[in-house]
């Protein structure tokens, strides 16, 4: 989609040099810039969400695994 944007000239230009180093064009290198983004935007709400669910319950050991033997597990074949 085409889409007109406003942009301080200074990160323009910088964004310009990086698109010729990399050797994309500016729109590839936009899309890659804002992909990135909501990545990183959409990883950190899953975080905030999780420290929700766990701020709220016990994240600890059930009881009666924290029983068993500490080497169960390294019977175990993986």
């Amino acid at each position: 989609m085409k889409t007109a944007v406003s942009i301080p000239d200074k990160i323009f230009r910088a964004a310009d040099r990086l698109a010729k180093r990399m050797g994309l064009s500016r729109s590839e290198l936009y899309a890659r810039a804002l992909a990135a983004l909501v990545r990183q935007e959409d990883e950190s709400e899953v975080t905030a969400q999780l420290n929700r669910i766990y701020s709220t319950s016990d994240s600890a050991l059930d009881p009666a695994l924290a029983a068993l033997p500490g080497k169960v597990l390294e019977k175990e074949d993986w």
